[in-house]
């Protein structure tokens, strides 16, 4: 499974709702994530330039973009951006294969 970061923000008239009938969004942001085959690992509220921030698992980009692809269409979200993000024994597995292919790559210039 892939872990995706998701950030974005809330349309002026969600912010307005929210404000008019408070709510706690994470249990309707985990089934959304459910119902593409993903799992909520974290929900935060954030300040700043983006309104949340999620981290999921899912098992393809298809997937995980599928369920934010719903919550922009429904208009209460925007400007939304993901990266998937992996563990730090991953990434020293990516480094030693870098370290394999080094020698035989060349730049370009040179």
């Amino acid at each position: 499974m892939t872990i995706f970061i998701t950030q974005g923000r809330y349309s002026h008239q969600a912010i307005k709702g929210l404000v008019a009938k408070p709510e706690d969004r994470e249990a309707e942001v985990r089934k959304l994530i459910e119902g593409s085959g993903g799992k909520l690992l974290s929900y935060y509220m954030t300040l700043g330039e983006y309104d949340f921030l999620i981290i999921t698992e899912n098992k393809s980009e298809e997937d995980a973009l599928s369920s934010i692809a719903v919550a922009v269409a429904g208009g209460g979200v925007s400007h939304t951006k993901t990266v998937t993000a992996i563990t730090p024994a991953a990434a020293k597995r990516v480094f030693e294969k870098a370290n394999k292919l080094a020698g035989s790559f060349r730049s370009a210039g040179t």
